[in-house]
């Protein structure tokens, strides 16, 4: 039998243990990102820094509370594709117009 684009694999199913982890690391994170912000040596790397925290979290929870991470790896291309496909062009667009437009405030 011919094997298809989105066969299904057996994985274990996460344990309350394991989403207990993920809690955790998520609330670390948060607290990281928090404590950063009030300190003022960290001004010329905050957005980058914030950005970089706020998508490990972003990750993690896509790939743990909505199971991706156990779904066939198709999921993810079609969810991470327009993702980076949106990041990029945001990314692009900010650094146009903070190179045309220097001069102008949010």
């Amino acid at each position: 039998m011919a094997d298809t684009l989105l066969e299904q694999e057996t994985h274990d199913h996460p344990t309350p243990s394991t989403y207990v982890k993920i809690g955790v690391i998520l609330t670390v994170i948060t607290a990281v990102e928090v404590s950063i912000y009030y300190i003022p040596a960290m001004r010329g790397v905050l957005v980058p820094l914030l950005l970089v925290l706020s998508a490990v979290k972003f990750l993690t929870v896509v790939g743990w509370y909505m199971h991706l991470k156990m779904d066939p790896v198709i999921y993810s291309r079609l969810f991470f594709a327009p993702l980076l496909l949106a990041t990029g062009m945001t990314v692009v667009l900010m650094l146009l117009f903070g190179h045309f437009f220097p001069h102008a405030k949010p």
